[in-house]
């Protein structure tokens, strides 16, 4: 016969109803959800949907994430040509914080004058702009481009760029009330 808790043997004796609830419990341990473990699950307390959107400027990515905090798809952008957050409208700054997505808008056919000496260009925006309720902008979205050479560098006026078949993929993916969070720039 076995000693209870201690002893010579030092054994911890179970009882055999003890030993079935154990094993039961470790069979059903992997059944049970382990949380969000993904590479993006840091960012999960701060959005209230999936999938949501993280912007990485230092590292020209836009992701789109699941609400396991798994990457969907991975996109190249081009950001604003200043670093910091956006402060005031023209400070050429791409804004931080987490926003929602409140249009989706067809950019077919509308221009922009970039104030480089070329006039306004059609198409500026590509086939999409997905505006985002940055607080005091209007005019602050992810959109396509006519310059796809600009992806990977820091080329807009605030605004995240995308190549336009990466926003006819990313349109398809998202909705109003789609999270997006923009991380700082590194400092």
């Amino acid at each position: 016969m076995q000693k209870r808790f201690g002893g010579e043997q030092n054994n911890l004796y179970l009882c055999p109803v003890m030993k079935k609830l154990i094993y039961l419990l470790l069979a059903l341990l992997p059944a049970l959800p382990s949380g969000a473990q993904g590479r993006y699950a840091q960012y999960l307390p701060q959005v209230d949907s999936a999938p949501f959107i993280v912007v990485d400027k230092e590292h020209f990515t836009l992701t789109l994430v699941d609400a396991q905090g798994e990457p969907l798809k991975q996109y190249g952008i081009s950001c604003a040509i200043n670093y910091g957050p956006k402060k005031v409208r023209g400070d050429h700054k791409t804004p931080e914080g987490t926003f929602k997505i409140n249009q989706l808008l067809n950019a077919k056919g509308l221009s922009h004058d970039f104030k480089d000496g070329k006039g306004p260009v059609k198409d500026a925006y590509g086939p999409w702009f997905l505006r985002l309720d940055v607080p005091g902008f209007w005019d602050i979205g992810i959109h396509g481009t006519p310059f796809p050479e600009s992806i990977g560098t820091r080329a807009t006026e605030g605004c995240i760029r995308l190549r336009n078949e990466d926003i006819l993929d990313l349109k398809a993916q998202v909705q109003v009330g789609t999270p997006v969070i923009i991380l700082p720039d590194p400092v």
